[in-house]
């Protein structure tokens, strides 16, 4: 007998012994101690019983018995529960750094700040001190959702006519560090521990070692050649000149040294009797614009960089109102430009909420060719308005309304795909919108590059949730580490952070902040905290996120179930910037072939890539009980921890 897989779309043997038996192993755990306590087994459904007769004549199967497991499973991890705090986050001691600011008192900024700086450690080819990002806040005391923008702006004294490749690697690649004024940010209105406090996980791992992860080894050892370029740099990531082993403790004096320069400063104000709100700021001086802007500046100008004091001085991360829309009468929250993310996330969920998708299986080629539709429809508008608003006029607004979703889903044909759309004219929908910008022609190495990012998502004890998404721009970002300061420079103003045309609304200029799909998503439901999660992977985060929206609303799926569930892209070639770009999908191998056949007999070009290929969802669900159920995606390194 065969049986159709509800998920995947994959016939696999129907599983008649291990129904006739009883309860699943999964299921058994989840009903707890009722069974073992002699309560009627009716209580907890079984897996698709043969009778009722079978069922009730054999004795459950023990939950630890080989054929209690169940062939069908939906998440390979469980969910973590979190009483007094959850963090999932994209390396297990970050997880666990947060952790600890909770068991010490701690907030949600608290934890966030200390994931970050251990993220600075552990998964250093993303994540940086001197990076860029953003955060989109749940302040349960205020019933507020706010966004924090903490991308770097282009040097001031950058030439904008230089070979783009000098944007993606090396000294003149650098961007303003966003990075640590968002990490101050975030305690000054979300935490209540000291400095010391939140970096002293980070500053023992960096004197002291870890144990680096065999992935962050192989891609040292993939980029070696560029990584030894500058001696700064291979002098953490090549110690001894050679591809440290997986596993081996790796450390970064300096580093520890930079930490615990900012917690001194934060100290000498607190010693004087200052209040905690006035050291935050001294140590967030002493990095802007007090020596570490000096080590910087010496440094870029040393060797022929473009970044200057005047450049980190001039800087500041920015609150602001996120972006919002509702999607089946939940209320969808992320970040605002100089995020194109948000805009993806929300966009996409009301280009969709037209059809019907409750008849659709999840992982059918018939919902799957929505969404992409959805989010081809979305992009092609995004890259053409989306920039720095300080720069250009963005119409947030009418790129939200459901009259233009309205309009836009309607060009969306239910069983073929169209070519890349054209770009929408917004002034129908509001009169001082700009016109859409000219038609752009291909110049030479015009390629989207990729980017490596990291997410985490937290909620403390009161509710209070913090979801960022922080980067390095493109693996090690600009491959420099900065004079003495033991830390890696973003290298936002690649091309796909800025469009490679010049008539293009996010062409790389002085002082302009690059585009990042950085886009921390936040759920409520009648003015509660419903969900909130963020994932690493360039151009494909706003569409991950929009396939675990999805998952949770339409399909009910748990938090680690819709993490785990398989995921598609749509990639450009050769970027989303340019009219008629062609588009493929890129289909986790998990997908049946059925699916990709599908998609293809619908006009798609389509392919496999590997099983778990697509993104890293850190996320939480919150349900109406009060209980934040953490799940951490099993893509990457990813952990989530409870307490």
């Amino acid at each position: 007998m065969k049986k159709q897989d509800e998920r995947e779309g994959v016939e696999r043997d129907e599983p008649v012994e291990a129904a006739a038996a009883g309860l699943d192993r999964r299921h058994f755990l989840t009903a707890g101690a009722l069974v073992a306590s002699g309560v009627a087994a009716a209580c907890v459904s079984p897996v698709e019983p043969v009778s009722s007769t079978a069922s009730a004549s054999e004795p459950p199967t023990p939950p630890d018995a080989p054929e209690s497991g169940d062939l069908d499973v939906a998440s390979h991890r469980v969910e973590t529960p979190g009483p007094h705090g959850v963090v999932s986050a994209g390396h297990p001691l970050a997880a666990s750094a947060g952790l600890r600011m909770f068991m010490q008192g701690g907030a949600a900024g608290d934890a966030a700040v200390a994931t970050m700086a251990v993220l600075n450690l552990v998964e250093p080819w993303a994540s940086s001190i001197a990076g860029n990002g953003f955060a989109t806040v749940y302040d349960k005391p205020n019933g507020q959702v706010k966004a924090l923008k903490f991308g770097g702006a282009a040097p001031l004294a950058l030439d904008p006519k230089s070979d783009p490749t000098a944007f993606d690697w090396g000294v003149k690649a650098a961007t303003t560090p966003g990075a640590f004024d968002g990490w101050i940010e975030l305690l000054r209105q979300h935490g209540r521990l000291s400095l010391a406090n939140v970096f002293a996980p980070a500053i023992d791992l960096a004197r002291n070692g870890h144990p680096i992860d065999p992935s962050i080894a192989r891609i040292i050892e993939y980029m070696q050649g560029r990584l030894q370029m500058h001696p700064t740099t291979a002098e953490v990531f090549l110690p001894g000149g050679r591809v440290p082993a997986p596993r081996q403790m790796l450390t970064n004096e300096n580093l520890a040294k930079t930490f615990e320069s900012l917690v001194a400063e934060e100290q000498k104000v607190l010693a004087g009797g200052g209040d905690r709100d006035t050291a935050l700021l001294a140590a967030r001086e002493y990095f802007y614009n007090g020596p570490i802007a000096d080590e910087l500046d010496r440094f870029f100008r040393s060797v022929g960089g473009w970044l200057r004091k005047a450049d980190l001085a001039a800087y500041k991360a920015e609150w602001a109102d996120p972006v919002k829309t509702t999607y089946r009468g939940y209320e969808v929250y992320s970040t605002p430009p100089t995020s194109r993310g948000g805009l993806e996330v929300c966009m996409q969920a009301n280009l969709v909420e037209r059809f019907d998708v409750s008849g659709l299986k999840p992982g059918s080629a018939q919902l799957l060719h929505l969404q992409a539709e959805a989010i081809k429809h979305a992009k092609a508008d995004i890259y053409a308005y989306a920039a720095d608003p300080k720069y250009t006029e963005v119409p947030v607004s009418a790129m939200l309304s459901k009259a233009y979703a309205k309009d836009r889903s309607a060009m969306i044909d239910p069983s073929l795909a169209l070519p890349f759309p054209n770009v929408t004219d917004f002034r129908r929908y509001d009169p001082s919108a700009p016109a859409p910008p000219a038609s752009a022609k291909r110049t030479p190495d015009d390629e989207a590059r990729f980017s490596d990012t990291t997410s985490l998502t937290v909620v403390d004890e009161e509710g209070n949730t913090i979801v960022v998404t922080t980067t390095l721009g493109g693996g090690f970002g600009a491959g420099v580490v900065a004079g003495n300061t033991g830390f890696l420079l973003n290298n936002g103003m690649r091309l796909g952070s800025t469009s490679p045309y010049e008539n293009n609304v996010n062409f790389v200029a002085p002082g302009q902040i690059p585009i990042l799909n950085n886009s921390p998503v936040v759920v409520m439901n009648n003015a509660r905290l419903w969900a909130a999660f963020g994932t690493p992977g360039g151009e494909t985060i706003g569409q991950s996120e929009f396939q675990v929206l999805m998952s949770l609303v339409d399909y009910g799926l748990g938090i680690q179930e819709a993490i785990e569930a398989p995921r598609f892209a749509v990639k450009a070639d050769p970027n989303f910037y340019l009219p008629g770009a062609k588009c493929r999908l890129q289909l986790e191998s998990r997908f049946s072939q059925q699916c990709l056949s599908g998609l293809r007999a619908m006009g798609h070009t389509a392919d496999y890539v590997g099983p778990y290929a697509i993104g890293s969802i850190q996320g939480v669900r919150s349900y109406d009980n009060g209980a934040v159920m953490a799940g951490a995606d099993p893509r990457r390194m990813a952990m989530a921890a409870g307490w």
